[in-house]
């Protein structure tokens, strides 16, 4: 049976987190079905999906994702545990390598052998859901003894975040599903053909992080937008992932300026095609026809990121043009 469609949005929502109840009635009255976090700079990944979980019972909960690094095995089992039994059914648990600047230049944690430490923490949480005592060593990490104080009604289900083939891989052969983003709806096939073929036919939930704009100031929108693309397209791993998808020969200039220090002139290099396979915008009809394309394409959850790229278009009038309902 194919897995359903599902419309989901990226928490936090604006402004301080104890005002959030409101916003994610809404989010579910507009038919969004999903919240999914991320764990950079600002809230961890967890809090806002607790909120969520006393304050919205029809919303499912998602972290995309949160890092294999920066929490030890027994702690990320544990979280994982506490919050699939605040939302029993209701919790998704993204996973992935994250990135060198999160991992090690702002946690301290050495950045290695990312596909390892992502592949082992999968494996440990496997293991650590089952509520038997883990005692095993992984390639990355030894766990001695640990047994799961919480054993949650429903183990939640596990996704990992991919760019190229190995990670892909593994979320088709080990997970339950994975977590793309920055990529176009075209691009889907590319990457889900690697997890469907990893998974050997069982189904896998597919969620993509969607950069959406719905604003149809094209020169504003794609201005703003070319920092957000040069600010990722310069991370190695992102590089990587966009000449495997085919956008190498458009991106070298903005890297050949890059890495000689005129940030301008890179700016100036992003072409116009390139910002509009990257970042949803146009008017609202447009918007939700393009996110249709990205489902049609594989996607079986989409989770919207509100990029503020217009200065005249407010975060919940993005919302609402959006939301399911208004298809």
């Amino acid at each position: 049976m194919p897995l359903p469609t599902r419309y989901g949005m990226t928490v936090p929502l604006p402004g301080p987190l104890h005002t959030h109840r409101d916003g994610l009635a809404e989010l579910a009255d507009l038919g969004y079905t999903d919240v999914w976090s991320a764990e950079a700079d600002a809230a961890d990944g967890l809090t806002p999906l607790a909120l969520a979980a006393a304050w919205e019972p029809r919303l499912r909960l998602g972290t995309a994702i949160l890092p294999a690094y920066t929490r030890a095995p027994a702690l990320m089992a544990q979280s994982a545990a506490a919050l699939a039994d605040a939302a029993p059914g209701r919790f998704a648990l993204g996973i992935g390598s994250s990135s060198d600047v999160i991992v090690e230049r702002w946690n301290g944690v050495p950045f290695e052998e990312p596909y390892k430490k992502v592949r082992d923490v999968v494996r440990f949480l496997r293991d650590a859901f089952t509520g038997e005592k883990v005692t095993r060593t992984y390639d990355t990490f030894e766990v001695q003894g640990f047994r799961l104080g919480i054993r949650p009604e429903h183990a939640p289900p596990i996704l990992v975040a991919a760019l190229r083939e190995g990670m892909l891989g593994l979320a088709g052969r080990e997970a339950d599903g994975v977590i793309i983003n920055w990529l176009g709806p075209n691009d889907v096939p590319t990457v889900t053909r690697v997890v469907h073929g990893a998974a050997g036919g069982a189904e896998r939930e597919v969620v993509c992080r969607i950069f959406v704009c719905p604003s149809d100031n094209a020169d504003v929108v794609r201005a703003a937008a070319r920092f957000a693309i040069a600010a990722y397209m310069n991370v190695p791993v992102y590089a990587a992932f966009q000449a495997w998808l085919g956008r190498g020969d458009e991106l070298e200039a903005m890297w050949g300026a890059w890495r000689a220090g005129d940030r301008k002139a890179a700016l100036t290099a992003i072409p116009d095609s390139v910002v509009d396979d990257l970042v949803v915008h146009g008017t609202p009809e447009q918007c939700r026809e393009r996110i249709g394309e990205y489902v049609a394409n594989g996607v079986t959850t989409s989770a919207l990121a509100i990029l503020p790229l217009d200065p005249d278009l407010g975060f919940w009038d993005a919302v609402r043009s959006l939301a399911p309902a208004a298809r």
